[in-house]
């Protein structure tokens, strides 16, 4: 089976001013199909940098992020936006959803914008809200619904276009304790029922270590190093 993302000597530098910010410093990684993998460190490691490169919602500085042997950002920046809207899903610690349209519309939106037939569309977004618990509540608007509910819309709209790749940015770090298991475990059902790719940044290493694969990064490094404190 071949990788589904390979990414090599991976780097990503910022101006401010007349300094230049070094965030990732030669990432080295592999993300094979189907599995799950763990983005853990300190704040400021670099986590959230690198989970928008695999994303295509940033270009490096150089390095190389392969996708099923494509070079990803050897793309024009409308074909990227094609690529992401079609082919991966993101859930962030802040929802992001449209607080002026309905669960049911939120969801359907990524569909609708690939230009999916509309009943078809309504139909998988349905379908996917009624997977989250949330086939009673799809009429609501995200002011209308609870923390961990809004997170489960963001969820479900992350799916609809049926991803190969689900990136997920504290996706329970604005939540409490009980409502962040049941979105952990309801991330973990939906990857092991649909076989979806997921990477996870995360501080929690009990979440961690329940993935396939942990990458711990320390300033903008992969490191075996152990983190007193994530």
């Amino acid at each position: 089976m071949s990788n589904l993302l390979e990414i090599t000597r991976l780097c990503k530098h910022y101006r401010m001013g007349n300094d230049t910010v070094e965030v990732l410093k030669g990432i080295d990684l592999t993300i094979v199909p189907g599995t799950t993998t763990a983005l853990v460190g300190a704040s400021g490691a670099g986590k959230s940098t690198l989970l928008h490169l695999l994303g295509a919602l940033d270009r490096p500085s150089s390095g190389a992020v392969v996708y099923r042997g494509q070079d990803l950002f050897s793309r024009s920046d409308r074909e990227l936006a094609d690529f992401r809207n079609r082919t991966i899903g993101f859930v962030f610690q802040f929802h992001h959803l449209l607080p002026e349209f309905s669960a049911l519309e939120n969801v359907v939106m990524p569909a609708l914008i690939a230009r999916m037939d509309q009943c078809s569309a309504l139909q998988r977004a349905t379908t996917l809200l009624e997977a989250v618990g949330l086939g009673h509540r799809i009429a609501h608007r995200p002011g209308e619904l609870s923390g961990g509910e809004q997170q489960r819309v963001a969820i479900a709209r992350a799916l609809v276009m049926e991803p190969e790749l689900l990136l997920a940015d504290e996706p329970t770090g604005n939540l409490d304790a009980r409502t962040s298991e049941a979105i952990y475990e309801l991330l973990m059902t939906i990857q092991q029922q649909t076989g979806v790719s997921m990477v996870v940044v995360t501080h929690n290493e009990r979440i961690a270590a329940g993935m396939e694969q942990m990458v711990r990064l320390c300033d903008g490094r992969i490191t075996p190093c152990v983190m007193e404190e994530l």
